[in-house]
């Protein structure tokens, strides 16, 4: 027999978080949503995709910062959560170099304010997105969870390891029920202007060279958000189980791309010739990304089933609807 929950999701006007809710309003649950709508990239982005959100009657949505979560009127008027899924964060690895205090106002402190919330409201569960950036340059691969991770690369990267050792302290002194998923280069519908393959994309079509950093060998597991959606999804099932978890869990497609292969692929698709200009690496780059999932299929069931390929091809068609 279904039955309905309530989710609390940070974030939910963003890339993947409007994906979650999406999932999670289809299949009849009520969601709560808070995004600040961070000018990181245009606002109206942001907006079209609370717009799909919004034809739901059981969504409800506020514009707020992470620190004003206890002023949301929801709070205020005493709402309660089954579980509360926190995907909002300060994104991008390089302008967090440049501008580290942001990154840790808005990731940081920003995360306390959840676990203060679900302290407040007396909710047990918590799933966080975490990142594939804190395995930093790791040699080893795959990459897996009992990995040392105490050698960051950049700032957004100490930061999202900084929230895994909040939440990990909230589950020891509070009890709370945690799982942190390490996300792997996620692609797809409604992806962030400032990723590789929507600026790669829209340069091809404009005849204009893309840029690659390197010499083409760095290699990153990407993931298909559908697949994402489904070990989150999976996710809140594991922690609603009852027993008191604390959880490091990689979601990844499993099957590393390099960067050259995947220009070539999007040239190929495109019908373009290539026109592709390298230059050095940049500052708080990895080399690669690998994710083992085994944790992820053994705790939650998951399986990826969108190739890299494939992943493109639903992009590709997704944007010729939206030009």
């Amino acid at each position: 027999m279904f039955k309905r929950k309530t989710f609390f999701v940070t974030g939910c006007a963003g890339f993947i978080g409007s994906h979650v809710a999406e999932r999670l309003l289809s299949l009849g649950h009520l969601v709560y949503g808070m995004d600040n709508l961070d000018p990181f990239y245009p606002r109206e982005i942001k907006e079209e995709n609370l717009s799909i959100l919004a034809a739901y009657p059981n969504f409800h949505f506020e514009e707020c910062s992470l620190q004003d979560l206890k002023d949301c009127r929801w709070v205020a008027g005493g709402v309660t959560f089954d579980c509360i899924i926190h995907l909002a964060a300060k994104a991008g690895v390089r302008p967090s170099i440049e501008r580290p205090g942001d990154y840790i106002k808005s990731n940081i402190l920003g995360t306390q304010a959840v676990i203060d919330l679900a302290e407040e409201i007396q909710c047990k569960d918590i799933l966080f997105a975490s990142s594939s950036s804190i395995y930093g340059n790791l040699s080893t691969l795959p990459f897996d969870e009992e990995m040392n991770v105490s050698k960051p690369i950049s700032p957004y990267a100490y930061t999202k390891r900084a929230n895994e050792l909040q939440l990990f302290e909230a589950h020891h002194r509070l009890g709370l029920n945690v799982c942190c998923l390490r996300f792997f280069t996620v692609f797809g519908p409604r992806q962030r202007p400032d990723l590789a393959i929507c600026k790669f994309i829209d340069l091809i079509k404009r005849g204009q060279p893309i840029t690659l950093y390197g010499d083409g060998s760095t290699r990153r597991d990407y993931t298909f958000v559908d697949d994402i959606v489904d070990g989150v999804l999976s996710a809140t099932s594991f922690l609603a189980r009852g027993a008191s978890h604390y959880e490091i869990i990689n979601l990844g497609g499993g099957e590393p791309i390099t960067l050259s292969t995947m220009a070539y692929l999007l040239y190929e698709k495109l019908g373009e010739t290539p026109k592709i200009e390298y230059h050095p690496m940049q500052e708080g780059d990895v080399n690669y990304t690998h994710a083992n999932i085994t944790k992820a299929c053994n705790l939650l069931q998951y399986e990826p089933k969108v190739s890299f390929s494939k992943g493109l091809d639903l992009y590709i068609k997704w944007l010729a609807q939206h030009e």
